[in-house]
């Protein structure tokens, strides 16, 4: 197919050569691969990072640290490094902390949304961060930025949904979501076969197993949530589709783009009630 424009540029999806006029990318589908906010600069010897899963961090990161400033206790260095820098309950309450005690008693069922990006210690956020980063690259190339986006949202409140429905009073990490990639991983490398997709499945079942033997160990997760953003995540492949098998559409697109537009408003909304309500009743 021949490139539009004189300038060749690697498409930011896929990493392949198109012309920079480009309406759509003729390999994966990606609208207007050239646009400035789509482009990544690459350096030599240091792999781009999509803004998009640099914005999902910086989310996490700043509604971690809001968290810290809202509390009410001391969050100095602990000894014990899984509460070293612990938000107290009550400012990640006000941030959008979800469970059977927020929705229940407060009706706040938009916190199925806000609890995928707040934490409850930095070793916590340093863990699910690492994490994503780590799988966030491949459900991006293997399943397309909107796919993603629906995962992280709709994997994650699920994952809670099903944690609320079986009473988990308080609960919060972003760990939810990360399953979803971690179902959506293990659906894609059963569903593709072939040598990748073995490998991809063998190596996503070791993750699985390990998920299930670190629930039991370490006392406090939540592994409802756990499994219903797997689930989730499985279900989402399924009935999506990934890149192979099917390119992303305009029905990925609106919800996607509805989805950060709800997950936006209610971060928002945690934002300016939880400092209100901080400031105003202490």
């Amino acid at each position: 197919m021949p490139i539009k424009s004189d300038r060749a540029i690697l498409c930011p999806n896929c990493g392949k050569l198109v012309g920079s006029g480009e309406p759509q990318c003729p390999h994966c589908g990606q609208r207007n691969p050239g646009a400035w906010w789509r482009q990544r600069r690459r350096q030599p010897g240091r792999a781009a990072v999509h803004p998009l899963i640099r914005a999902i961090i910086y989310v996490n990161v700043g509604m971690y640290l809001l968290s810290l400033l809202l509390s009410t206790r001391s969050i100095g260095m602990s000894w014990n490094p899984l509460f070293a820098l612990s938000p107290g309950d009550l400012s990640l309450k006000l941030l959008g902390a979800t469970g059977t005690i927020p929705i229940d008693r407060y009706h706040r069922w938009w916190t199925l949304v806000s609890a995928n990006f707040l934490h409850g210690s930095l070793l916590h956020i340093l863990f699910n961060m690492m994490a994503f980063w780590q799988l966030a690259p491949f459900i991006l190339r293997e399943y397309g930025t909107y796919r993603l986006i629906i995962l992280y949202i709709v994997g994650g409140a699920f994952g809670y949904w099903l944690s609320y429905m079986a009473g988990v009073h308080l609960t919060i990490g972003a760990s939810a979501a990360i399953c979803a990639f971690i179902g959506a991983a293990l659906y894609y490398g059963k569903s593709r076969g072939g040598v990748y997709g073995q490998a991809v499945y063998k190596q996503v079942s070791g993750w699985v197993m390990g998920l299930f033997f670190f629930g039991l160990l370490i006392p406090g997760i939540n592994n409802w949530g756990h499994g219903g953003g797997l689930l989730a995540g499985i279900a989402i492949g399924f009935l999506a589709g990934y890149r192979e098998k099917r390119p992303e559409n305009f029905g990925h697109r609106i919800l996607a783009i509805t989805l950060v537009i709800v997950t936006v408003l209610v971060i928002a909304w945690a934002v300016v009630s939880g400092v209100y309500l901080r400031l105003t009743f202490g």
